[in-house]
């Protein structure tokens, strides 16, 4: 009987042995460590800012742990377009952090610069914001966009605007991959559907003044001038100037996409907004259950008067894809097969449903909104949707 009662209880010790080993290695597991490489200073500083409110939120909403791996943020400042401060970043990030992933990019030469890093490393990375044509996305297997492509929203504005009584245009872009993308698509998109290209200019990204180019655009008499340039302060002075020398009172449209008309940065634009015609693939009242949860939530962490915008809900869907990729790989990530999990996701994000084509990069609505008061605020409000678009460039 003792015999018996000691075998049990050496079991039971074995048992619970085991079982104190299996928890313990549970615990050790290293930290999900995530390298984002972003603008935090500098002339776009507003693009970190954005990023990083976004991922606070998705750790304070979905937990800090993912498939038995504390989750840690590691963030780089790239200080602006720097492709050579982002390489050497991306590199510092894998090589000395031991990063899982490298994500962010709000500038597109930024993504192009970490590229052969990530690709050499064959470590997945993640665009959230960057949005140059698939020049990017061929620029390494490794990288998935979850964010946008300036051609993907430019082709379905430049669609409607031939087929909405606009018969001749002028471009203005800003001077750098994104703008030149925009410009090449608007003007392809628009002449096929009958329209004729007033003239073009291109500003440079840096201080532009945009006076003389508005005004060369009235010279050329157009039905509306097309514009691109990046989000926050730039857009704003661009809409500002726009309204200031009165092309709008002289039969002067102005279109743009929705870069310009910045969710974050309407109520800074003011009235001058009013009624323009944008194209993008988010709207912070996008009419769906998931965006109005992500909208409360980001109120309820950043005050009532806080606002969401494309930028967040790239790095929101950003971190989303990379908790999956962690859940179906247990926590332990291969670059390989986290590419091969992340192009085959279908997320019902924020903006709408998302998917990916063979080239990795996204698939997504895009929607043309008009500039309207709500509640005596300035919203985007869509009233058309173009479904499931893919980059035109490809």
């Amino acid at each position: 009987m003792k015999r018996r009662v000691l075998g049990q209880s050496i079991v039971k010790l074995v048992g619970a042995g085991l079982l104190l080993a299996h928890f313990g290695a549970h615990a050790q597991q290293p930290p999900l460590k995530i390298g984002v490489i972003t603008e935090m200073s500098g002339a776009f500083a507003d693009y970190g800012r954005q990023v990083k409110s976004a991922i606070d939120l998705y750790l304070k909403e979905k937990g800090d742990t993912v498939a038995g791996r504390k989750v840690e943020v590691l963030y780089r400042d790239t200080t602006g377009p720097n492709p050579e401060v982002a390489r050497r970043h991306a590199q510092e990030l894998i090589v000395r952090d031991k990063v899982d992933f490298i994500v962010g990019f709000g500038l597109s030469p930024n993504a192009m610069g970490a590229a052969p890093v990530v690709t050499e490393a064959k470590k997945p990375m993640i665009i959230m914001n960057a949005a140059a044509t698939s020049s990017i996305v061929t620029r390494s297997p490794y990288i998935v966009r979850m964010s946008f492509t300036l051609p993907q929203v430019t082709a379905p504005l430049a669609e409607w605007a031939a087929k909405n009584g606009i018969k001749n245009v002028y471009t203005i872009v800003s001077d750098y991959g994104p703008g030149l993308d925009a410009e090449k698509a608007f003007v392809k998109a628009f002449e096929a559907n009958g329209g004729k290209i007033a003239g073009s200019v291109r500003a440079p990204l840096a201080n532009p003044e945009f006076g003389p180019y508005l005004l060369r655009a009235r010279d050329a008499k157009p039905d509306a001038i097309f514009a691109f340039v990046p989000s926050g302060d730039i857009g704003v002075q661009f809409i500002k100037t726009y309204a200031e020398r009165g092309l709008e009172k002289d039969g002067i449209k102005l279109i743009t996409t929705g870069d310009l008309t910045d969710d974050v940065f309407l109520e800074s634009i003011g009235d001058a907004s009013l009624g323009l015609i944008t194209s993008h693939h988010y709207s912070m009242v996008h009419d769906s259950p998931e965006n109005k949860a992500f909208v409360d939530a980001y109120k309820k962490a950043y005050g009532a008067n806080a606002r969401t915008n494309f930028y967040m809900v790239g790095s929101w869907d950003g971190m989303g894809a990379i908790y999956e990729v962690a859940r179906r790989l247990n926590g332990n990530i291969d670059g390989d097969k986290a590419v091969e999990i992340l192009k085959s996701l279908k997320i019902q994000s924020p903006r709408g449903p998302i998917a990916f084509d063979e080239n990795r990069d996204v698939v997504q609505n895009v929607y043309i909104r008009r500039v309207e008061k709500k509640d005596g605020k300035l919203y985007n409000v869509e009233f058309a949707t173009i479904p499931a678009v893919k980059d035109p460039g490809k």
